[in-house]
Order: structure tokens, then sequence, then C-alpha cells
């Protein structure tokens, strides 16, 4: 459906009340306080402070857990092949990063990927829209969040998670491949996620690119200079990270590492994901 033609008016338009106005639990939103303000459910999971009642309340915490896991796997089943974007939510649109972002999104698409984000704005959102501009397929994989601002509006298939491991499960799960740019803690949390997961073996074929060689050329620097000099990993470990400037680069590498992909070695990711053995 073209932008100009979504019910409600433009995309960006046609929302009922200001941004502050709306909270979201997970998948719920709540409108004009309806409820008090209360902890995001990681804070009340893991803070162990105040009345006891927690040893009561965590067994049937796990079944609300358990209940993200059969959602999100129930809604992601049967999503064509993708690759999650990762990037920070600060960017702003037309920004050089937002636009790579974009043209990013829509070059996946072109190349028969889904195009998976943490369904936020800035860089999030740069690729959810360039995928949905080139008739591809938008997913955002969003989190509950003090400040929490809901899916942005290029996403065609949308979850909230209360639990941030649940969502990393269905990034790493229904990702053929991470690509980073610019970003914060967030993005280097997934990006350090799927680092160890590669490397210890729990997931094969999973290209790891960065994208913006200014931006992670220091990084990448001290884990040569520091990680491998002092024997933490091994100099080998930093051929896992491919570094690019270039959008056709970042998917010619993605490309690259399905070809080798036996079909019937598509359903290795029965248990989590593709390639992964156990988690």
């Amino acid at each position: 459906m073209a932008p100009d033609k979504i019910p409600g008016g433009p995309r960006g338009t046609g929302k009922r009340g200001s941004a502050s106005s709306v909270k979201h639990r997970g998948p719920i939103m709540l409108r004009r306080e309806r409820k008090a303000e209360v902890a995001n459910a990681d804070r009340r999971l893991l803070d162990q402070r105040g009345p006891s009642d927690w040893v009561h309340t965590d067994p049937w915490r796990v079944l609300r857990i358990q209940s993200e896991f059969i959602e999100g796997f129930g809604a992601l089943a049967e999503v064509p092949r993708a690759v999650t974007v990762f990037g920070s939510a600060r960017t702003p649109d037309g920004s050089p990063e937002y636009d790579a972002a974009r043209e990013l999104g829509s070059a996946l698409a072109a190349a028969g990927f889904a195009v998976i984000t943490g369904g936020g704005p800035g860089i999030m959102e740069g690729a959810n829209r360039g995928a949905v501009e080139n008739d591809g397929y938008s997913i955002g994989l969003g989190i509950e969040l003090p400040h929490e601002q809901g899916l942005n509006e290029w996403v065609d298939l949308g979850i909230n998670f209360r639990y941030f491991f649940a969502r990393k499960t269905m990034f790493v799960k229904y990702s053929q491949a991470f690509i980073c740019m610019p970003g914060g803690f967030g993005t280097l949390d997934e990006l350090f996620e799927a680092l160890t997961l590669v490397q210890t073996g729990k997931v094969t074929r999973f290209p790891i690119v960065l994208f913006g060689t200014e931006f992670w050329g220091g990084l990448v620097d001290w884990i040569r200079t520091t990680l491998v000099a002092t024997g933490k990993i091994s100099a080998t470990d930093v051929d896992l990270l491919h570094v690019t400037d270039s959008v056709d680069e970042a998917v010619r590498i993605v490309v690259e590492s399905q070809k080798s992909v036996e079909p019937d070695e598509l359903d290795e990711f029965d248990e989590v994901g593709e390639g992964v053995e156990e988690w």
C-alpha cells in the first residue's frame, strides 16, 4: 500500500494523541495514563531489592517469558530469509548514516532478503523504510523501555518484547546475517553477542558486517592491538568481522555466505536459528 493511501493519511499522520501520551508494555499499548507508571519487565525481573514477594511471583513470570518465545516464534516462523540491521536510534532522518541505512534496506530487499531491525527510529527506521520502498518485507522487533516511542511507521510486521534475551533469540534465529551500522551500547551488545556465538561455534555461516570504516575502525584496531596482542582471542577471530563503507559490498558478503548453504541445512535452525546447534 502506498504511503499516501494508508488509512488515516500519510505515514506519520492520523495518530491519536502525542507520543508522550502513549505507553507500551510488551505488545500492549496504553493511552492517556490509564494505569500508573510501573518499572519495565526486565527491571522487575532482575532487581531483587524490595519486598520478598518475588519468591512467589517469579515462577509465574516464567510463563510470561515462555509466552514471549511462543509469540515470537509464531509470528516469525514463515518469514523469508532475512538480515538484521542494527544502529543508533538517535540518527536523524536526512543524515548520511540514515540515508545509508535506507539504501542498505532497499538493496537487501532487491537481493531477496527481508529486513529486521529493532523497530525504533534512526538507523532502524531508515533500513525498514528502504525495504518498504523497494517492495521488501520490513520487520521490527521492539523492546519495552521506560521512554519507549513505539515501532516506526515503516514496519510491516512488528513485535514488542518485554525481555531483551527473548528478543535477542529472535534476531539470531531468523537472520542470516547481522549488519551493524554506527550505534551505541545496544548495537555493541548485539555485535558482541553475535561474535561470541560465531566464535564458539553456536552459529555457523553467519557473517557480521560493520558498516562505516571511520566509525568502527578504532574498535577493530583495539581488538587487534589489545585482545589479540594479549592472547585474549586468536588472530583468526578478527576475520569474523567484515568492515566496509559500501552497501554493495555489505550485501555481496551476505549473498556469498548463503551460496554454500545446502537446502537441507536451512532446517538446522529448528532449535534456535540457522546453523545453531544449541543455545
